[in-house]
């Protein structure tokens, strides 16, 4: 009778464990869906009709994020996500309402010329980053900033493309300097007013991004326009609000720059440097947060590489989470999945290795696992 006991126990045992590696097996998530972690993207609509390709987007490829925008950059209209607090509350939940993981809603929020949520619109008014340099004063910026991480969180955003870390050293710079966009030629001051802005972003569950490494402040030119050098112009001091903000633990992702510097890559912009973004913002700064590239279809990019062969080396030089806004040039309704049989085909091929996209995969998730 003991024995019978004891193989019946044992039976029960082999059939608890083997349930318990289904469920394992079962909970491990497939490679197309870690590479869908691994973008986000623009779409079309201020709702959601069950055509709109995003939900496919969502249900079907697992992607990341979303990425909100004012204006349609192919089209040069208005509407294209954002007409009013309640319509942009009720798109972000259904949104979320599609997807099996957290979902990223992001949108660039920096405040004055860069912002989306505009008065005109219902949303409070914003002031820009050099507005709050010049006043240097720390009451000031929480005020500014908690009213846009007020406002993100009621429309349920929770990723704001902001603070820009970079540091003034060229105030005509015509994507950073000329439109206010930086906080002041002092790093410590950029220092100062980023971790207060991200301090207030935190407080209301929003992650916020620093960018854009490893320094734009010092362009002559607008990436978005073609390529941007900042070999002749650019600064070490550019770093430091990076250095720090990493060292306190206040910056939990970054944007990189499309900017080519040729002290720190012979040959590639930021954003596709494994010796910018791997060797000296992950090795020698020790970043382990999340690397998220600038918008790929910019023509510092387009113009100088393929969608495919761009996309391969953002991966591989450390990018773990990838921006196509599908609002510069043109509008690609399957842009997702171009990327993800891209991005398989390359592990397939051995040029991107699975391991490389696990290490995306988890940094990413463990972001959301703060929202």
């Amino acid at each position: 009778m003991n024995c019978r006991i004891t193989i019946f126990i044992f039976l029960l045992f082999l059939l608890f464990i083997t349930a318990c590696n289904e469920d394992n097996e079962t909970n491990i998530p497939t490679l197309d869906e870690q590479i869908g972690q691994m973008l986000l993207v623009g779409f079309r609509g201020t709702e959601l009709t069950d055509d709109n390709p995003i939900i496919n987007d969502i249900e079907q490829y697992n992607i990341g994020g979303v990425i909100l925008y004012e204006k349609d950059g192919p089209t040069g209209s208005t509407p294209r996500n954002i007409e009013s607090p309640e319509q942009v509350r009720r798109l972000v939940a259904d949104l979320k309402s599609h997807s099996k993981e957290p979902l990223l809603i992001a949108i660039d929020e920096e405040g004055g010329v860069v912002t989306r949520l505009k008065e005109k619109y219902g949303f409070p008014a914003t002031v820009t980053a050099q507005y709050l340099g010049e006043i240097n004063n720390e009451d000031t910026t929480r005020f500014h900033a908690a009213r846009i991480s007020s406002t993100l969180f009621d429309m349920g955003i929770n990723m704001n493309f902001a603070p820009v870390v970079d540091v003034n050293i060229n105030p005509e710079s015509p994507a950073i300097g000329a439109l206010g966009r930086s906080f002041s030629a002092s790093p410590e001051t950029v220092t100062f007013h980023s971790r207060l802005f991200i301090d207030e972003l935190r407080q209301q569950n929003i992650v916020g991004c620093c960018k854009h490494f490893p320094g734009h402040g010092s362009a002559a030119a607008d990436s978005h326009l073609g390529i941007t050098d900042v070999t002749n112009t650019w600064s070490e001091d550019e770093l430091i609000p990076y250095r720090e903000l990493i060292s306190s633990g206040d910056c939990k992702m970054i944007m990189s720059a499309h900017v080519f510097n040729q002290n720190l890559d012979e040959e590639y912009p930021a954003t596709l440097s494994k010796k910018i973004l791997t060797d000296l913002l992950r090795t020698e700064m020790n970043f382990d947060g999340v690397i998220v590239s600038d918008a790929m279809e910019m023509k510092a990019i387009t113009t100088h590489y393929g969608f495919e062969e761009a996309i391969e080396k953002a991966i591989n030089a450390g990018c773990d989470l990838l921006i196509f806004s599908n609002n510069i040039d043109t509008f690609n309704p399957d842009v997702v999945a171009d990327a993800v049989d891209i991005i398989h085909s390359f592990v397939d091929e051995g040029k991107i290795s699975k391991d490389r996209i696990r290490q995306s995969y988890n940094r990413i998730m463990k972001l959301k696992e703060t929202l």
